[in-house]
């Protein structure tokens, strides 16, 4: 798929891989519909990409864990555009704190945001993609291939994203439509400094050393190309492709491993 003229919806636009995925795509040629809950932020980064791209871009705000702001969503890049060829679900929230100290709302705004989100934005998008037999992305994460401490919430959010992509796309193995699961590793934004902890706050301050991450702005072009290329996954790490391996032939060694590793946070939850 060449992505020039082509119309692209990203959740959770407004910072991190989503803004440096609306950046990408513009680089190619495509028309962005961006959508997430900072509506003025969101506005800044459309007037600029249509600047410096020539490309056309509209901001919606979203909230998706509200399915009437996905449909929305997914209504006003039909208006805009009068099609859908790419819908990214970016959309994201992230946690730390251990089960045992948790508020359970805390799990429930992750399951709201990080699955439900995608399943509306889906939902309400799918006639238009099959139509067009085009990409449903789901932004995931090692933690939906192997559960991480302190990540309860955010590991069953991620892995039940992973389940509900995969039958998707087995459901629609001969209608043409290409689901894409892309999995990041740890990678340096604000999702840890927006992080929220067992009350339900803000986490404010990241528990690892972003400085050693991948850039948002190089997951964004790995995806962009996984898109061209109909890939079906992207583990964009050694390190997460070693931790699927480990997982599948050797899972209680990678328990301890994973267990070690976060003792190693900043203030860790686990010693």
């Amino acid at each position: 798929m060449d992505l020039k003229n082509k119309t692209i919806i990203i959740t959770g636009a407004s910072s991190g891989i989503g803004k440096a995925c609306a950046e990408e795509f513009a680089k190619r040629g495509a028309n962005l519909v961006l959508g997430a809950r900072q509506y003025v932020t969101l506005c800044q980064i459309t007037e600029d990409l249509e600047k410096r791209y020539n490309i056309k871009a509209v901001a919606v705000q979203c909230d998706v864990s509200k399915e009437i702001e996905c449909e929305h969503l997914i209504k006003q890049a039909l208006l805009t555009f009068n099609r859908i060829d790419v819908l990214v679900n970016n959309a994201g929230i992230s946690m730390r704190a251990l089960f045992k100290d948790l508020d359970l709302l805390v799990l429930r705004n992750l399951m709201d945001v990080n699955f439900w989100g995608a399943v509306y934005c889906t939902k309400y998008a799918l006639p238009e993609l099959l139509k067009r037999q085009g990409s449903v992305v789901g932004i995931s994460s090692i933690a939906g291939y192997r559960g991480l401490p302190g990540r309860t919430g955010y590991s069953a959010s991620k892995f039940a994203l992973n389940g509900f992509l995969e039958a998707l796309r087995v459901e629609n193995l001969k209608t043409g439509l290409h689901v894409l699961i892309a999995s990041p590793g740890f990678t340096a934004s604000n999702i840890r400094n927006a992080a929220l902890v067992k009350d339900g706050s803000a986490q404010g301050e990241s528990s690892m050393d972003e400085g050693k991450m991948m850039s948002s702005e190089k997951v964004a072009e790995i995806i962009a190309d996984g898109i061209v290329n109909r890939r079906r996954s992207l583990i964009m790490t050694g390190q997460g492709k070693l931790t699927i391996f480990l997982n599948k032939f050797l899972p209680s060694w990678l328990d301890t491993l994973v267990y070690n590793h976060f003792t190693k946070e900043k203030d860790p939850l686990i010693k």
